[in-house]
């Protein structure tokens, strides 16, 4: 059992901890060329907690995060925990239409963004009538509070809030597959409970690595594993703001040398495929955490060969925080998603709810401590999901004699052809064994007839160029992989796969296309 005491802060756990055990002038953040104590962190959490409680922060209330990965965004995190506000983050690259949308959704009293996200912001400030006060982070001009200002301004002591283990801390948003994103909201115990299940037992992280991520901190899978979980041991993390590319992690990994590298399987096939032009040195990394959706066989078996690094291949979501199924260190089974974590347990049942038989498809649902206790404002699918003790989750999957679990698609993303369910990742991971396929996207569109049929939107590696007889040996190739009747009926060549902000291909704008 895992308890936390009644009275309880994560500022106290992630942060302050750090310096009660003496490793306050230890290094925890790398960014460009500057280097960040954990005392200079917490003062500087403080002052930004004094500055929100200025600009009339309250407990309770929820503060708005529009940053990219930056210094602000940390201190920012943990001043709002602090004062015992709630969290809320987004990406700051999204649109004018979305900021509407989030200012209205969260209420946020306060939102801390970055200036170059002003001028898609400003058109909407007369519509967020909850919004009391953007403070800015820049050096330009702006009739809004600025960051650099009102935080020199304020004390660097604070009082941390008597909140309580089950106060409400943190809304992390779904990744919105099916319409406008939905926030998934957390108590203050529920990030400490999955860092003590899945970053001290699973990754065994420890406070001599060095942590790096692909995907951005306002992605709670890298709230966790690139700034959560090495705080938690007095570990050190590494942040950049530049989008993350292929080439720009290789020139992040050459240069702080990190020894945990989290990213998705989109960012691995891309690496892989940038390799291949110039040699890169990955030998300070001891792991890569991928997750966001299925790893294929294929690209794990080349990155191994190649770069000779583990990969943990596991799932979490937004409505448990992190990674409740994951593979082992020495454990590996390629193209599956490893066992459940140690404060978890999973079950998979049929349509009525009823237990299927191992190796038989279901829907996943998972209890665990870190489970969130409803979406925001929306009751009816708040029920549906948080049944009890148990999530429910919109992925199917298949579990093997051996425990391990085996990702077969989202719900609303398998395909019924000729009366038959067929899960679109086998196809996907059948095409990418194709010599030619770099990249694939599998969904269902409908013949004149109406029919449901596969499509494969295919991009091509470098030395292939499209063409019909190529899209015939490709279909003929997966009829000699799997059951024939799973090839796809049609084959599109495109330049590139649309991806969310997750980094994981959108195939909503591939059927609305």
């Amino acid at each position: 059992m895992i308890e936390f005491p009644e009275k309880f802060n994560m500022f106290d756990y992630f942060l302050q901890s750090n310096l009660n055990e003496g490793r306050g002038d230890k290094i925890c953040l790398y960014y460009q060329d500057k280097v960040f104590t954990y005392n200079q962190i917490a003062e500087e959490a403080n002052r930004v907690g004094n500055s929100l409680l200025k600009l009339g922060v309250e407990m309770e209330d929820r503060v708005l995060l529009i940053l990219p990965d930056c210094p602000e965004f940390i201190t920012s995190w943990f001043a709002i925990t602090k004062i015992g506000a709630v969290i809320t983050m987004i990406n700051p690259l999204l649109t004018t239409e979305d900021y509407e949308y989030y200012f209205e959704y969260t209420r946020a009293k306060v939102a801390v963004v970055d200036e170059s996200c002003l001028e898609r912001i400003e058109p909407v400030l007369q519509k967020a009538k909850y919004l009391k006060s953007l403070l800015v982070v820049g050096n330009g001009q702006s009739s809004h509070p600025k960051y650099n200002e009102l935080v020199a301004q304020s004390s660097s002591e604070l009082e941390t809030a008597q909140t309580s283990r089950d106060d409400i801390a943190i809304w992390l948003f779904t990744s919105g597959s099916t319409g406008q994103s939905k926030a998934a909201v957390h108590l203050q115990h529920d990030l400490p409970y999955n860092t003590e299940c899945y970053a001290k037992q699973i990754l065994k992280i420890c406070q001599d690595d060095i942590t790096l991520g692909v995907p951005k901190l306002f992605f709670g899978y890298a709230t966790g594993t690139n700034l959560l979980f090495p705080f938690a041991v007095g570990a050190a993390t590494a942040i950049f703001s530049e989008r993350s590319t292929a080439e720009t992690v290789f020139e992040m990994i050459e240069k702080y040398k990190p020894t945990v590298l989290t990213t998705v399987p989109t960012m691995i096939n891309s690496m892989l495929n940038t390799v291949v032009q110039r040699t890169y040195d990955l030998s300070s990394l001891r792991v890569a955490i991928s997750a966001g959706e299925a790893l294929p066989e294929e690209l794990y078996n080349r990155w191994k060969e190649t770069f000779g690094v583990e990969i943990l291949d596991g799932i979490g979501s937004a409505e448990l925080f992190h990674i409740y199924i994951s593979n082992r260190f020495g454990e590996v089974k390629p193209g599956s998603l490893g066992r459940i974590v140690p404060g978890y347990e999973a079950r998979i049942v049929d349509a009525e709810g009823c237990v299927v038989a191992s190796g038989e498809m279901g829907l996943l649902q998972v209890k665990g401590d870190s489970a969130a206790i409803c979406y925001w404002n929306a009751h009816e699918k708040s029920k549906q999901t948080f049944a009890g003790d148990w999530v429910t989750t919109s992925d199917q999957f298949k579990q093997d004699k051996d425990g391990f679990f085996w990702y077969c698609g989202r719900s609303d993303d398998m395909l019924k052809v000729g009366g038959v369910f067929v899960s679109p990742i086998e196809i996907e991971n059948c095409l990418l064994q194709h010599q030619s396929v770099a990249q694939c996207a599998v969904i269902g569109v409908k013949d004149q007839q109406g029919l449901v049929k596969s499509k494969a939107f295919i991009v091509l590696q470098p030395s292939f160029q499209p063409s019909q007889q190529l899209a015939v040996e490709i279909q003929e190739f997966v009829k000699s992989k799997i059951a024939p009747y799973k090839y796809p009926r049609v084959v599109e060549f495109v330049a590139d796969l649309p991806k969310n902000d997750r980094g994981k291909v959108d195939k909503k704008l591939l059927k609305s296309s």
